[in-house]
């Protein structure tokens, strides 16, 4: 078995527990299939950079799994089908790192003097 990545984007309008509901019911699919669940991080509600199926934001997720090719399929055409999916995305890995993803950490405070104009080579 694999290892893998799997990111999807809930719609807006739906509630942080029902979208913890969807990614249990994600999971119960690869796990149904043989795959084990290594890592879940529910990224929050976040602005989408362009409009997509009429909305602005979304719920992120992301799953680390380890699994085989046919249960990854079979999860992307359950995201594919499902009306509360808007955005999924499925990558192979070499290993799933057991730490807190970038996207849960604290955005970091911005260094001052960088970016700064007089930097700027001419």
């Amino acid at each position: 078995m694999s290892l893998y990545e799997c990111t999807f984007i809930a719609r807006q309008d739906i509630s942080a527990p029902d979208v913890h509901k969807l990614a249990d019911k994600f999971i119960e699919i690869l796990k149904g299939l043989g795959g084990k669940l290594i890592k879940k991080e529910y990224w929050g509600l976040r602005t989408l950079a362009y409009v997509v199926k009429k909305n602005k934001k979304g719920h992120y997720i992301m799953l680390g799994v380890e699994a085989t090719p046919e249960a990854i399929k079979e999860y992307e055409r359950n995201c594919k089908i499902h009306e509360d999916i808007i955005k999924y995305m499925s990558y192979k890995v070499e290993k799933i790192d057991e730490a807190a993803s970038p996207m849960m950490q604290a955005p970091a405070k911005a260094t001052p003097g960088i970016g700064a104009v007089d930097e700027m080579i001419m």
